[in-house]
């Protein structure tokens, strides 16, 4: 299977805003879309609603997004840029085992916490893997992910087979994104169960193995 590499731009759907007032405009068009998703989920939303609710005329929306898979696309690119900018700023500066124990611990509880919070952001998930080019986009994050615990490892194992660690991280987020769906379709004391293992788990590998 070729592979997609983690910094290699997957083209997208939609039309990119270059006029301040047409930003503003699409910003309205994807909290609209957002809250409806919210309200409703993605299956139920319709592009007139999301222009009634955001002020636009139909064709404007159209303008911009010229159907319901680029609004899911555009708000998966959002949630994705803002993940991979908290996850490169919490390793960073991680130096030594406890400092990877504690960061890698405070992410998991964080992505888990915005999957609690943000219905939207399960809706997203569903949406990606029933296509095909979202789902190249949600690995070329995890990869993207990957590489910034990649720099971690390399610091602490400097000795360590470059390959090897590579393929560790990114089975460790890609296990990681499944625990915590896992963990939000079943009980929260489950849920926080399972996401409790998962840590335990994946620190083992990062921090022992």
């Amino acid at each position: 299977m070729e592979r997609t590499p983690a910094n290699e731009q997957i083209a997208s759907p939609r039309r990119a805003p270059s006029q301040q007032r047409s930003r503003e405009r699409v910003e309205r068009m994807l909290a609209a879309a957002s809250a409806l998703i919210t309200e409703q989920g993605s299956d139920a939303m319709r592009m007139g609603e999301v222009a009634e609710r955001a002020g636009v005329s139909i064709g404007s929306l159209y303008q911009f997004f010229p159907d319901k898979r680029a609004i899911i696309w555009a708000l998966a690119e959002r949630y994705t840029a803002e993940s991979q900018a908290c996850i490169s700023a919490a390793l960073r500066d991680v130096s030594d085992a406890e400092g990877l124990r504690q960061a890698f611990s405070e992410l998991v509880d964080i992505y888990y916490g915005l999957f609690l919070a943000e219905p939207v952001m399960r809706d997203i998930w569903s949406g990606t893997q029933a296509d095909k080019a979202l789902r190249q986009l949600e690995l070329a994050d995890s990869r993207a992910n990957a590489e910034f615990l990649v720099a971690v490892l390399k610091r602490l194992r400097p000795g360590a087979d470059p390959l090897a660690l590579e393929t560790t991280a990114l089975l460790v987020w890609q296990m990681g994104e499944a625990a915590v769906r896992l963990a939000i379709s079943v009980e929260r004391q489950e849920g926080d169960r399972l996401v409790a293992a998962y840590k335990r788990m994946a620190l083992r590998e990062l921090v022992d193995g």
